[in-house]
């Protein structure tokens, strides 16, 4: 026989076998010690409206709903917070009178048409050119250049 008709029996076998039931019922298999989990004692909830029966109380048994892991710390368990963030960086005057003209522009165009102004030529050029004037320079402004250390080809994120 050659290994493409052993490896075609093989499949007509798992083929024919696959709607077939198990043999062997799944409670006569071993179970491994290893999977089995430590039953944790029982806790008992008591509602405020109701009054707690007389239980006896055994040398096992912890008292009330205490769980003696219970540190008392659970408030601040896994709360994160976070450092303060860094300080904004400071702005030179052309990088603040791009953001003005990128804003304002649209902004007097808006306030304009709402309020049913009457707009010359030289007012609407100028907030159109204010508008992709202070684009033009953020944009030139951004600088995409390489970074200034060496870190290797691979920088990761860096923002």
């Amino acid at each position: 026989m050659t290994p493409q008709s052993d490896e075609d029996e093989v499949w007509r076998q798992i083929v024919a076998s696959f709607n077939d039931t198990a043999e062997r019922d799944s409670a006569d298999q071993p179970w491994p010690d290893s999977e089995n989990v430590p039953a944790e004692p029982t806790r008992r909830v008591v509602k405020p409206s109701e009054e707690p029966a007389a239980e006896p109380d055994g040398p096992d048994e912890p008292e009330g709903d205490t769980d003696p892991r219970d540190d008392g710390d659970d408030e601040d368990e896994g709360h994160f917070v976070p450092p303060p963030p860094p300080p904004l960086p400071k702005l030179d005057l052309p990088t603040k009178l791009a953001w003005v003209a990128l804003f304002g522009g649209p902004a007097y165009l808006l306030v304009a048409a709402m309020a049913n102004w009457h707009m010359e030529g030289w007012a609407l050029f100028t907030a159109v050119a204010a508008f992709i004037g202070g684009f033009v320079a953020l944009v030139v402004r951004m600088g995409d250049g390489p970074p200034s250390n060496d870190s290797g080809w691979d920088d990761g994120a860096v923002l």
